[in-house]
């Protein structure tokens, strides 16, 4: 520990970081894309921007490059009880606690006693604060994957609108529909 009160598990220039996991390689795929097209169109039908089903295909490819945080809770809550040893923890039992591409730093002076977890990527995935508990960050990975699929769905789903106006607009010239009613 040094005098700040913050003591790492171990430094992220670590060539092992991260590197094990193809959770990271994750692409849009043209099968995706086309799915997400799909789901746009269906939307832009029913004048719905970014649908159920958009939603929950959203989550489960975020859920690809997401980190087990409900694991690393688990495995810190087991071991919160005694606050004391995990302050004096070396970076070896820290590296099986949490496992290899993951990191902490305890925090056990100042505004009070915190824990830091953060990923391969040197990214803080989730924090723990006596008073407040356990707090979710989303890493950059998922952030570029929920980038990604919404940027792909804007595109569709502005397409498909842009279509169906074009439909309006045509049937408006026949004399067929009028839209103005």
């Amino acid at each position: 520990m040094d005098i700040t009160g913050i003591a790492k598990s171990h430094q992220a220039n670590s060539t092992a970081v991260g590197k094990k996991s193809s959770k990271k390689d994750w692409k849009l795929s043209d099968s995706l894309r086309e799915k997400i097209t799909e789901y746009a169109r269906e939307d832009a039908a029913q004048n719905v921007y970014m649908g159920n089903k958009f939603l929950a295909l959203r989550k489960s490819e975020v859920a690809k490059v997401a980190p087990n945080r409900s694991a690393l809770m688990g495995k810190l809550n087991q071991n919160m009880a005694d606050m004391k040893k995990i302050r004096e923890a070396d970076e070896r039992w820290l590296r099986l606690l949490f496992g290899e591409p993951y990191e902490a730093e305890f925090q056990s002076e100042g505004t009070g006693s915190a824990v830091h977890v953060y990923d391969g990527n040197g990214d803080e995935i989730l924090t723990y604060t006596a008073g407040v508990g356990w707090h979710e960050k989303e890493s950059k990975a998922e952030t570029e994957v929920h980038g990604a699929l919404k940027a792909a769905y804007y595109d569709a789903f502005r397409a498909a609108r842009q279509e169906i106006n074009t439909g309006v607009a045509g049937m408006e010239v026949q004399g067929g529909f009028d839209a103005r009613a």
